[in-house]
This record gives C-alpha cells, sequence and structure tokens, in this order.
C-alpha cells in the first residue's frame, strides 16, 4: 500500500521559513545585548577593581605617613638622620597592599634602581639663604636665573634684575619662598631647568626617560638641590636654650660639666675669656661661627664632639639653611664651598674627601670638627668655612621628605604622595603634601617585575 505524503502549500511553507529568520534575528539581538551587558558588567567590575585598590593603596599612603612619625620619633632624635637600615623603606605591607619610601643614596652611588629612605632636606641649599654665588654652582644651572631666584624673594623690591613679570601675567613675589614648586613661578623657569632628565623625580634615569647629554647617567634638575624647610632649633627638648658659646659664664659651666675644670680653664684662656665668672678680655673675640670656635678654642675633636649639640652662636630660636655635610651631595657641597669663594678644583676635590670619609669612619660625624680631621685645618674650604660670618654647616637635621609610593591588592592601583616632616619643635608633623601620582610610576622595574605583573592574577 502506498502512503499518501502531505505537502504544504507553497504560501505556508514561506510563512513558516519567515517566522524561523525572526526568530534567529531575535535569538542574535538577544545574545548580543547579553553580549554587551556582559562586557560592560566586565569592564565595571574592572573598574570597581581598580576603584578599590586605588582606595587601598591611599590607604597604605596614610599608613605609611603614620609609620613614618613613628621612625622619626624614634630614631631622629636630637637632630640624627635615621639610617634606612633602622626600619623598612621598601615593599612594606599594608594588609594587601605595600608601600616604598623613594630616597637619595647620601654616598651618591650610581644606580638603575631606586634607592630607598628618607630625604634629608638639610642635605640641600636652601633657597631662603643660599646666594647667588652658591646657586650659581649648582647643576644645570644659569647665573640669570640665579639672580632670579634671589630677586624673587627679595623683600624690599626692586631687585638687581629687572624681569618683566608683567608679561606672564603676574609680579615677582619679593618674600621668602614657601614651597620649592614655587621656582616654576621665578622668571626663566623652565621644565629642563628645574626635572632636567629625571620627569618623574625619582633619582634615577628610568627607561622612559631620556639621556639628553647622552652620559649614561642621569642629570638632575634643580629641584633635586634646593630646599625651604632647612631649620634647626637652639634649644633643648625641655625648651631651655643651648649654650651661647658667647656667654662667657654658661660655657664655662658647661666646659666644666663635660671635660673638667682644669681642661675647661685652658679652652676659656685660649679664646680670652678670662676671669673666673662672666668677664673675659676686652680682645676677646665675639662668635657666629661654631666652626671658627672650634679651630680657636684648641678643643680635639673628640671633646668638641661632647658639647657641640649643646651650644649655639645665636640667641635666635632657629637657625634656616645650614647644610648637613653628613648627608649632603656632591653637587651641594661644591656649589656651597664655591659659593665661599673656594675654585672649582679644591671644592670638587674637598667634597669626595668628605664623602670617602664619612663611608669609611660613620661612627665619627657627630659634630662638625670631623671636616677638619677629613681635610685638615689648612685646608681652603674649612678656612672659608670658618672665616665666614655665619654658620654654613651642620651635622643634625630636623626636616625630612618621605616620598611614598604604593600599589594596592595585586599590584594594581598606583599612588604616591610627597610629604615633608617636620620634628624641630618636638614631635613629628606634616608641613606639606603634595600627591605626585601624575609622575607616573617611580618604583623602577624590579619593583614592577614583581609587584605588578607577578602580583597580578
Amino acid at each position: 500500500m502506498k502512503l499518501h505524503q502531505s505537502r504544504l502549500p507553497s504560501n505556508d511553507r514561506r510563512e513558516n521559513a519567515s517566522v524561523l529568520i525572526l526568530v534567529l534575528w531575535i535569538s542574535i539581538g538577544l545574545v548580543s545585548i547579553a553580549l554587551y551587558f556582559a562586557n560592560s558588567m566586565t569592564f565595571e567590575l574592572r573598574a570597581s577593581d581598580n576603584r578599590a585598590t586605588g582606595i587601598a593603596a591611599e590607604q597604605a599612603i596614610e599608613g605609611a605617613a603614620r609609620y613614618v612619625g613613628y621612625v622619626l620619633s624614634n630614631f631622629a632624635t636630637n637632630g640624627a638622620v635615621p639610617n634606612n637600615t633602622q626600619f623598612s623603606c621598601a615593599a612594606v605591607p599594608v594588609g594587601d597592599s605595600h608601600f616604598w619610601l623613594i630616597g637619595r643614596d647620601p654616598a651618591g652611588t650610581l644606580s638603575t634602581e631606586p634607592y630607598f629612605g628618607l630625604v634629608d632636606e638639610a642635605s640641600k641649599l636652601n633657597l631662603n639663604r643660599a646666594g647667588t654665588n652658591a646657586l650659581s654652582c649648582l647643576p644645570n644651572m644659569t647665573p640669570d636665573f640665579a639672580g632670579a631666584i634671589v630677586d624673587w624673594r627679595n623683600t624690599n623690591g626692586g631687585g638687581a634684575y629687572s624681569l618683566d613679570y608683567s608679561s606672564l601675567g603676574y609680579v615677582d613675589k619679593n618674600y621668602p619662598f614657601e614651597t620649592v614648586d614655587e621656582l616654576r613661578l621665578v622668571y626663566g623657569a623652565t621644565i629642563d631647568l628645574l626635572v632636567g632628565e629625571d620627569i618623574n623625580r625619582n633619582g634615577v634615569l628610568d627607561a622612559g626617560e631620556k639621556d639628553l647629554n647622552g652620559n649614561g647617567t642621569l642629570d638632575p634638575g634643580l629641584f633635586e638641590y634646593v630646599t625651604v624647610y632647612s631649620r634647626q632649633p637652639n634649644f633643648h627638648s625641655d625648651g631651655t636654650m643651648l649654650t651661647n658659646v658667647n656667654s662667657r659664664a654658661t660655657l664655662r659651666a658647661l666646659l666644666q660639666s663635660t671635660i673638667g675644670s682644669a681642661r675647661a680653664t685652658q679652652i676659656m684662656t685660649r679664646l680670652g675669656f678670662t676671669g673666673g665668672g662672666g668677664g673675659g678680655s676686652a680682645t676677646a673675640p665675639t662668635f657666629n661661627n661654631l666652626l671658627r670656635f672650634y679651630l680657636l678654642s684648641g678643643m680635639t675633636s673628640a671633646e668638641f664632639g661632647q658639647i657641640a649639640y649643646g651650644i649655639t652662636d645665636t640667641a635666635n630660636l632657629y637657625t634656616s639653611g645650614l647644610v648637613n655635610i653628613n648627608t649632603a651631595g656632591a653637587p651641594v657641597m661644591e656649589a656651597l664651598f664655591m659659593g665661599l669663594g673656594v675654585d672649582q678644583d679644591t671644592a670638587q676635590s674637598a667634597a669626595q674627601t668628605l664623602i670617602t670619609y664619612r663611608q669609611q669612619n660613620p661612627n665619627n660625624l657627630n659634630a662638625i670638627s670631623w671636616i677638619v680631621d677629613a681635610l685638615g685645618n689648612t685646608s681652603p674650604v674649612v678656612q672659608a668655612l670658618a672665616g665666614a660670618g655665619r654658620d654654613y654647616i651642620t651635622t643634625q637635621s630636623f626636616q625630612f621628605t618621605a616620598d611614598i609610593a604604593a600599589v594596592g591588592p595585586f599590584g594594581r592601583g598606583y599612588r604616591r604622595v610627597k610629604f615633608v616632616f617636620d620634628i624641630s619643635e618636638g614631635a613629628p608633623k606634616i608641613i606639606y603634601r603634595q600627591d605626585l601620582s601624575r609622575l607616573g610610576w617611580a618604583l623602577g622595574e624590579k619593583a614592577r617585575a614583581t609587584w605588578v605583573a607577578k602580583a597580578t592574577p
């Protein structure tokens, strides 16, 4: 028997095909919408994750700032500079985040990776105290810009330089610098002059930075060598004033209590401070320079070290702009010496000798007298410093920069903030804060490989 096969009419087949095509288009549309929203949710998830890791990095920086305050409270007593072996300063964990303290190597050792630690602000020249001679001798500096700096801070107005600030849309300040970044406003300032080759300001020549002069090393700009924060108190932690070396009675009492009466009498006599009390010879000098006081006193370096942290030559509460010879780099010391009239070759040789000496004698740097041990009392540098009308050097520091960079969980959410801490009044306090995240990655390639590539799931 032959079965009968039914056939759909032509119109019905067309309708079924149309329905199938319509269903397929609807399905494609629904799948596209689903994929679109899935993709959108993926981006939103990533954005949320980035925000979360960024917040974690920011919190790590806040924790790091509190940690630095603790470090300064415990290791920066009496003007001491904390050593980076005394505290953690690289990849320090804060929950799932980590932070670094981007510093500078006091030895000036060249490296392709950042050095981690605190930065001593007294290792630099103070913009409000340094003269044009010293400023002009800094690397990447011009005499015109050095003059413009002094003109900017000149409180009398109408300085030696005739500078047309009206073309820039403002007038010169005629008041001391309040921040280093204020240099951007000084007539003649350029990015090349201020930052040099160190675009991200981390102290090393990174892969993304150009070696403009092709010498294979980093040539930083003026920001690297100047500060506005160096200030040293002339009082003890309990508020009592340091012993003024021009006060005969109190100086004698200090010497007697530290090195004995007989030796105290010898030193006082040598200085022309005769008599048992506050009297003295009519020709007894008045000291406004502690290095000169040391050279004329006849004290040994060890004896001077016993009283160095307890003496001053001024009645002022603070002395600003002293350069810490224990931490200053060669360029700063050379500029300081040349600013006092020492020739370039002698200044360079002396700076290198001092750096070598402090590396080899780390336990003999507690007073400025060590530069005499290193250079000799007939050195042109020693004579220039001792013959100056004020103090220029110190071995104490009370202001420190903590350049803190942090990454959040899985190496994401990079943030960077620079803090300046001041301990000259006792407890550490933050006197300046600047977000540097915009400058980009500043932790070097090793940290990137360890904490970003490998930490990312």
